[in-house]
């Protein structure tokens, strides 16, 4: 056949394919113009999954077990109960919380309240969101902006609590309640992967002087570091 009528016949047969299937035709120099592999294919096929590092903690410890007894007798005079009041939780090895509250009645001279509660947020590492650590420090942050902005704070102050973990620091303001002035301070600290919140609050009822803040303040900041130390002991051994 003459060459013409070879590269007519060519052209005829590769028009008469569907058009999905024309880029697979050869052309008059015998090259496929569907050879070739689409750009960066096996590239993306082969690029590694992203990777975080594990988180330092496993586990928390019974919050309800945070402190000593000594530790409650100095902050809650009378405690009402001594075993405080554990929060619910559906996932006990990521958070969990306590309370526990004391009304010291001294008669003619009123009655001095006191409120302590603790509670512990571990967060395990995920490539998707970041690594244990990373979140736990969003979360530490996120607290201490949350115990700033207290609704009805006065006074409020924030000073870094040195020896408590990774980071701390310390927040104590002022609230008015049931006419009743109450001495505030919270504690977030943050170990690794984990956030321990503390709260604890005073008030003079009934008569009584309003408890000195200071006073508040150092006690707090000492139960702050002893719940840290327990729920670096939970994952030890």
């Amino acid at each position: 056949m003459h060459r013409s009528a070879k590269r007519l016949a060519s052209l005829l047969t590769c028009a008469a394919v569907p058009v999905l299937l024309v880029a697979g035709c050869s052309g008059s120099d015998g090259k496929s113009s569907g050879d070739s592999t689409p750009s960066g294919s096996s590239s993306a096929a082969s690029s590694p999954s992203p990777t975080v590092a594990a988180a330092k903690f496993k586990k928390l410890p019974n919050p309800c077990e945070a402190f000593s007894k000594d530790t409650l007798n100095k902050l809650l005079p009378k405690v009402k109960d001594a075993a405080g009041s554990q929060g619910k939780s559906t996932d006990t090895a990521s958070r969990g919380a306590c309370s526990w509250s004391s009304s010291d009645d001294q008669g003619v001279d009123g009655t001095q309240f006191r409120w302590l509660d603790v509670a512990f947020q571990r967060y395990d590492s995920d490539p998707t969101i970041g690594s244990g650590e990373k979140r736990a420090t969003d979360f530490y942050t996120q607290q201490i902006n949350d115990a700033k902005a207290t609704q009805g704070a006065k006074k409020v102050a924030a000073v870094p609590t040195a020896g408590t973990g990774d980071a701390a620091t310390a927040i104590s303001y002022d609230v008015n309640k049931d006419d009743n002035d109450f001495k505030n301070t919270t504690i977030v600290a943050r170990t690794a992967n984990i956030v321990v919140t503390l709260n604890y609050n005073g008030a003079g009822m009934a008569g009584a002087d309003t408890p000195n803040g200071n006073d508040l303040l150092k006690a707090a900041q000492a139960a702050a570091k002893e719940a840290v130390t327990t729920a670096t002991k939970a994952n030890q051994g």
